[in-house]
């Protein structure tokens, strides 16, 4: 395969196999310079038309309580008490530092996911 861009999904589709005949390259080998450029234009392409969307940290919430079976009350040690819980899952307050701290901790959500911005309502 001739490298060049990645623009159409058959290009995408033959870079991946590509990338899977040179796995084994051995470091510092023409085969394995192919594969590390073939590697950052897959990535590239991926980024472009693949992208995943990072929630907002009241979704990434919801969705790990959804996980976890959990309800409201459940949460209740990381954000203080039973108002606190309804208003920030209701977005009418921000997350605070030490919550965020307590739900990465405890339920092992990211802090990327817990950090990222979301408009209050009401």
């Amino acid at each position: 395969m001739k490298i060049q861009p990645i623009r159409t999904e058959k290009d995408y589709e033959l870079a991946l196999i590509e990338i899977e005949s040179l796995m084994e390259a051995t470091p510092n080998s023409d085969e394995f310079d192919k594969l590390e450029v073939l590697s950052m234009l897959v990535d590239n392409y991926e980024n472009k038309h693949y992208a995943i969307n990072i929630p907002d940290p009241i979704e990434a919430i919801k969705f790990r309580m959804e996980q976890e079976g959990l309800i409201q009350n459940d949460l209740v040690p990381f954000f203080g008490n039973k108002s606190r819980v309804s208003e920030v899952l209701n977005k009418k307050r921000k997350l605070t530092l030490d919550m965020i701290r307590n739900l990465n901790k405890h339920l092992n959500i990211p802090f990327e996911n817990l950090l990222g911005e979301y408009k209050l309502c009401c």
